[in-house]
């Protein structure tokens, strides 16, 4: 995001974070962009207006403890949709040390351990799925409100994460944890290796299993990923299994390009879900351009719900 505006606030973030000796700062960051999205498909339903702009304003703020910890806090303002009023959504509350790593309470908007790692395959603008209406997402585990999320300092190039949900009618009957593991071998230069794993019961009584393994290897200007998904219940529609390639270029500082799919499998279905997506990014001097286009087969599990998508996006820094 680009800063509009650095603003001094180290008393009320002070008070805010509970800095005692040390002044923290306040800063709001935005972004100035236009999108354009668009999904044809076979149906005949009206589509809407597709074009929307960035609405989004983030206010940081961070400071340093006495014992040498630094607690960082974060409210995003934004409008949730159309014709409905600007309100605080994502925000979370960050405490860490290069001794213990960082524990992050998220308000709204957490991620856990599994969740952050559903699709890890290289793109250069969006997930080959994320585009498109009502397509089906990769088994990524449990997430919602007051979350915690524990990463570990990096040792030897290992990194662990966990994350913690209470039990919550509106996200899990059965309080919910989930780790993943990342690995980057000091032998191997550019490697990245990770693991994460889950047992949950969003309803009581029926237990399902998570997993993601997921592998990238930039060389260079080229970056290669692949990952497998894979989700385990007592019924067949709970068995969901998910696999994703992708692989980006650099071909300037400016230019990249990059071509993502995903396959995802539901047992209780015939029709198994694919998306594929090629994209660019462009930046010249403060304007950025990026587009992406979509293909997809069945989505939703429903046979012939083919077509495209597609969306631009213009962003401007100043």
């Amino acid at each position: 995001m680009n800063n509009f505006k650095k603003i001094g606030l180290s008393a009320l973030a002070g008070s805010l974070i509970a800095v005692s000796a040390h002044a923290g700062t306040m800063s709001v960051s935005g972004s100035a962009s236009v999108t354009f999205t668009n999904t044809d498909d076979e149906s005949a339903a009206a589509e809407g207006n597709g074009w929307s702009m960035g609405d989004s304003l983030t206010f940081s703020g961070s400071g340093e403890m006495d014992n040498g910890m630094t607690v960082s806090v974060s409210y995003e303002y934004d409008g949730d949709a159309e014709g409905t009023d600007s309100t605080f959504d994502d925000q979370s509350v960050t405490l860490s040390s290069d001794a213990m790593g960082s524990i992050t309470f998220a308000g709204h908007g957490g991620d856990g351990a599994l969740s952050a790692i559903d699709d890890k395959t290289p793109n250069t603008y969006e997930e080959s799925w994320d585009v498109v209406a009502s397509a089906e997402t990769p088994p990524g585990g449990v997430s919602g409100e007051n979350m915690f999320t524990y990463t570990s300092p990096t040792i030897s190039g290992v990194t662990a994460t966990v994350g913690y949900l209470n039990a919550s009618a509106a996200a899990t009957d059965v309080s919910y944890m989930d780790f993943a593991v990342k690995v980057q071998p000091e032998m191997v230069d550019g490697l990245t290796i990770g693991y994460g794993a889950a047992d949950s019961e969003v309803t009581t009584g029926t237990q399902i299993d998570y997993s993601a393994l997921y592998a990238t290897y930039a060389f260079g200007s080229v970056t290669v990923g692949y990952q497998i998904n894979e989700a385990d219940g007592p019924a067949s529609s709970d068995d969901i299994e998910s696999e994703g390639f992708g692989i980006t270029y650099a071909i300037t500082d400016d230019l990249s390009v990059g071509y993502n799919q995903m396959e995802i499998d539901q047992a209780s279905t015939a029709n198994d879900q694919e998306t594929s997506a090629i994209a660019a990014s462009y930046t010249s001097g403060g304007v950025t351009l990026k587009g992406t286009l979509h293909n997809f087969d069945n989505v939703g599990y429903t046979a012939a719900n083919d077509g495209t998508a597609y969306e631009l996006n213009v962003s401007f820094a100043f």
